[in-house]
């Protein structure tokens, strides 16, 4: 069984970094592409970034420049640094693993598995 586990969320200042990790177990991901979504209170879900099996990148626009997405295959692990966060990035943050083999999208409901989501709060 698929497990995600999401963490390195937390309250930070606005103009300062967090970095997220999400851990993956139950079989390898090295040939899925692998995202990252976030859901601020009263939106809906939104696409941030996602890796595809050969470590090609895409960002949404509010994120570009400012979030950097990669992926340790050996360790099964998936990271979003982000810097310059702004009140605007307030969300719980997911990450997920894309359905289909070496396949990628910014859909969200390409994504088959997800994990539980961890908080990040901006301060302006």
């Amino acid at each position: 069984q698929v497990q995600l586990v999401e963490s390195g969320g937390g309250l930070v200042q606005a103009g300062g970094s967090l970095r997220l990790s999400c851990a993956a177990s139950g079989r390898t991901f090295g040939n899925y592409a692998m995202g990252w979504f976030r859901q601020a209170p009263g939106k809906e879900r939104e696409f941030v970034a996602v890796i595809s099996y050969d470590s090609v990148t895409l960002y949404a626009d509010s994120v570009k420049g400012r979030f950097t997405i990669s992926r340790d295959n050996a360790k099964n692990t998936l990271y979003l640094q982000m810097n310059s966060l702004k009140a605007e990035d307030t969300a719980v943050y997911y990450c997920a693993v894309a359905r289909w083999w070496r396949s990628s999208s910014t859909s969200a409901g390409d994504f088959g598995s997800w994990g539980q989501g961890t908080q990040v709060t901006v301060s302006s």
